[in-house]
């Protein structure tokens, strides 16, 4: 398949938006203490237990709970968009978190042995939701949390110093570095958003009209 071939961009992009995706749930969480639509946390959480998906498209089901963090990528990407700063800043950490992982052997390990486990709460033991999006967010806090800059999170303290919200809040700035991850296996590079603009625009708005068919 070519580089530039629609095919890998549209994988690309559906592994930023979830990046993108994360940055939109921790704004809610922070401000609302909730996230709407519900899916959209819920595909979040799932995609960060997918270990060995066929293809993109089945880690973040169903597509449609993507369409926050695909509105978000296009008005990053096209110039004319109102773009969030604060949801532009978790995003960067994100990466940059991404990035501080994957030249951590030690690091890297233990979050798949913490994934593989947390997994198999789900699947074996039926661990409520609620657990697995906690065993999430302890897993970012004793693994990511320790490799790199802290993402400050704006928000409504009476929501942001509830423990049950924070773990949350962890929880997807996980999802957002496990798509991150995806991201950098399809082949994305940060410079790409200045180099290849144009056919990330383009499979964004593709992916959006498929969506809104």
């Amino acid at each position: 398949m070519s580089e530039l071939s629609s095919g890998i961009w549209h994988q690309r992009m559906l592994a930023f938006s979830g990046v993108c995706l994360a940055s939109v749930c921790v704004q809610q969480l922070a401000r609302r203490g909730q996230v709407n639509p519900p899916e959209a946390a819920q595909v979040l959480i799932d995609s960060t237990l997918i270990v060995d998906a066929a293809d993109t498209e089945s880690i973040y089901q169903p597509l449609s709970a993507l369409l926050p963090g695909l509105k978000v990528l296009l008005r990053q990407l096209d110039a004319s968009g109102d773009k969030d700063v604060e949801q532009t800043r978790y995003v960067v950490g994100m990466l940059q978190l991404e990035r501080r992982l994957a030249r951590n052997d030690k690091a890297m390990n233990q979050l798949g042995a913490a994934i593989s486990q947390i997994k198999r709460q789900r699947e074996t033991f039926a661990f409520e939701d609620s657990d697995i999006t906690a065993n999430l967010g302890s897993a970012y806090s004793d693994i990511i949390s320790g490799i790199g800059p802290r993402i400050q999170i704006q928000g409504d303290s009476n929501f942001l110093t509830q423990p049950q919200i924070q773990k949350r809040i962890r929880a997807m700035l996980l999802a957002g570095i496990r798509s991150a991850v995806l991201w950098r296996q399809l082949g994305g590079k940060r410079r790409q958003v200045v180099l290849n603009r144009k056919q990330m625009l383009n499979a964004t708005r593709d992916i959006l009209n498929s969506l809104s068919v």
